[in-house]
């Protein structure tokens, strides 16, 4: 499919259009989860949008190589594993455990690689003493600092000048450092904490350095795609970039994406306020496509607020999609009234509503936008599909499948696989009040009807058979 992708570079503040360097492939590099706790929605963004937004360049055509790490040594971890009495090993190996549960639930697909830091602390301290040879580095008290003054561009990701990044960074430990913006590549170790060897003395990586380090072992000196929250453009990115284009002389990454923040009504979302929503909660009560069409109804670079009307709009949404595919395949049970003759006008319009779909992803991966067009294309389908017609094209039913399957092999949203349990009881007692009609037993099929309806579910007698969809509250158009 030919397409011209254009995504919103922060580097430039600008979109561009998307194009590959020297290579044939797109190097993808995402940061993962610091895993010392459960996943929450805000973290879930990230993954399902990037995911997501890998799974429509594999879609077009591009071979993607996807890298998401986990930092697995950090303070928060030290932290937890000293509150549970445990090592810092144990609690990173069981989150991570907890992240695959919350992922797979959640249907964001694994990665080409999920290099973990304690596994490449080789390559973390091979690129620290590429800078110590260049000069960007300088020793205080068994750590190794990165002097941003040697680094002229420090600050071009974010957009400031070094004199208002050296104003906002952390002042932790301001007496220690030439520049309050420098940062930690290797700290030393303090006792009772993990530790390497390294050549300067027992100490563990720095959070940025892993990153660098992680990403260029399996991507290459330039990333094509670098992403992740909006909170890691300053200080994290910055520090990455810096780090990595001094130790190789040339651009860390091509495209820099990062997505909004999520909010809870009208707060950010944060430890402090207490306000963290985690996944698995959610999945208690919603469903993964739920909470899927729920993160895609805002654009990612747009703030997103997790609430009841989201999740709620979410359902509806959803209730609309799935009342389509019962229309389906009612529909292609049917097989007698289908025929092979040839619809052009409705095929054109199925390939239409394709093309702007694909349309919209390729402009800065414009998910509501899409949305909007998935819910134009069901009502269109919908009134081709309903029973008063005489007959229905063959070919226009398969357009339709395949349509489908690429919106859901790009956004995980289209449960093709309808049968859940609920719709298997529906099924079930249709059956049965279609067996009670023809036995004339009309108390036992109105019984049935009732039965269905305060469950949500409307029925429609057709001469095809007994059709149904469900009444949400939510969806306000019967589809």
């Amino acid at each position: 499919m030919s397409l011209e992708i254009r995504l919103f570079n922060t580097l430039s503040r600008s979109k561009e259009k998307f194009t590959l360097s020297d290579k044939d492939w797109v190097g993808f590099y995402v940061c993962g989860p610091t895993v010392y706790d459960y996943i929450h929605i805000g973290n879930a963004r990230v993954f399902v949008v990037f995911d997501s937004l890998r799974r429509f360049l594999r879609e077009v055509g591009y071979k993607v190589v996807f890298v998401q790490n986990f930092t697995d040594v950090d303070d928060k971890i030290i932290n937890k594993a000293n509150q549970l009495k445990v090592s810092f090993m144990e609690v990173a190996d069981r989150f991570i455990n907890e992240y695959w549960k919350d992922a797979d639930a959640l249907g964001i697909q694994r990665g080409d690689y999920h290099p973990r830091a304690t596994e490449h602390i080789d390559e973390i301290i091979n690129l620290i003493r590429i800078l110590e040879e260049k000069g960007f580095t300088y020793l205080v008290e068994g750590d190794v600092l990165f002097d941003v003054s040697r680094f002229p561009e420090y600050g071009k990701l974010s957009g400031k000048n070094l004199d208002e990044l050296i104003e906002g960074a952390r002042v932790e430990a301001r007496y220690r450092k030439r520049n309050p913006a420098d940062f930690v590549l290797w700290k030393a170790a303090k006792p009772g904490e993990p530790f390497w060897e390294s050549p300067w003395g027992r100490g563990r990586p720095g959070w940025h350095i892993e990153c660098s380090a992680m990403s260029m072992k399996y991507l290459g000196p330039t990333l094509d795609i670098h992403a992740g929250g909006a909170d890691l453009v300053f200080p994290h990115h910055e520090n990455e970039i810096a780090q990595s284009e001094a130790a190789t002389g040339k651009p860390f990454a091509r495209y820099f994406l990062h997505n909004g923040y999520l909010t809870i009504g009208s707060q950010k979302m944060s430890k402090s306020l207490g306000n963290i929503i985690k996944v698995r909660d959610l999945l208690k009560a919603h469903s993964p496509q739920v909470l899927r069409i729920a993160l895609f109804g805002a654009h990612y670079r747009s703030p997103l607020s997790m609430d009841d009307t989201t999740l709620d709009n979410a359902r509806g949404f959803l209730s609309r999609i799935k009342n389509f595919l019962r229309n389906f395949f009612f529909i292609k049970r049917n097989e007698y009234r289908i025929t092979h003759e040839e619809n052009r006008e409705v095929l054109l319009r199925v390939e239409d509503f394709k093309m702007r779909f694909f349309n919209a992803l390729a402009d800065d991966f414009n998910t509501p936008q899409a949305l909007g067009i998935i819910g134009e294309f069901v009502r269109f389908a919908n009134e081709y599909l309903h029973p008063s017609r005489r007959k229905w094209d063959v070919g226009v039913l398969n357009a339709m499948e395949v349509f489908l399957q690429s919106v859901d092999r790009i956004l995980g949203i289209i449960p093709l696989n309808l049968m859940d349990e609920e719709d298997r009881e529906v099924i079930e007692l249709v059956s049965k009040r279609e067996e009670a009609r023809k036995e004339k037993k009309w108390q036992e099929a109105d019984a049935i009807r009732a039965i269905l309806k305060e469950k949500g579910f409307v029925l429609e007698d057709t001469p095809l058979g007994t059709r149904w969809y469900r009444v949400d509250e939510s969806a306000s158009e019967e589809s």
